[in-house]
């Protein structure tokens, strides 16, 4: 009888790790080889933890999710046309006071300012997706 040991072979990766490794892979120009290789993974591997994401099978035990996220100058940051804002009787605020716009695939746009904390913005995030 033989006893082997030292490193197991297969590692055990845990869902923040894959969903880190995923997500380097939604940046701009990302290369799924460079990726795999940077983490010393297979491309295959890769491949299949995408698709438990999307298929909903490999997801943060904290109901989070990566969500594809669009950086744009103030010029280019004008609301869709058709969209719905948060608060329609209300004019946006101006420019100067807008930190962040989150556009939903249903076309309602939240903008949230500086004085808003993560704490309400979660909350009103809630209720829209409820």
């Amino acid at each position: 009888m033989e006893i082997i040991t030292g490193v197991e072979r297969r590692r055990r990766w845990r869902v923040d790790e894959k969903l880190r490794i995923l997500a380097e892979l939604e940046q701009p120009g990302a290369c799924f080889a460079d990726v795999a290789r940077r983490h010393d993974v297979s491309r295959g591997l890769l491949w299949n933890w995408r698709r438990q994401v999307r298929s909903g099978t490999l997801a943060p035990a904290t109901g989070m999710q990566f969500l594809p996220v669009q950086v744009m100058t103030e010029a280019a940051a004008a609301v869709p046309a058709g969209a719905v804002t948060a608060s329609p009787s209300r004019k946006p605020p101006a420019a100067a006071e807008v930190v962040i716009e989150i556009a939903l695939p249903d076309g309602t746009a939240v903008r949230v300012g500086r004085d808003v904390s993560a704490a309400a913005l979660r909350r009103v995030l809630g209720v829209l997706r409820g």
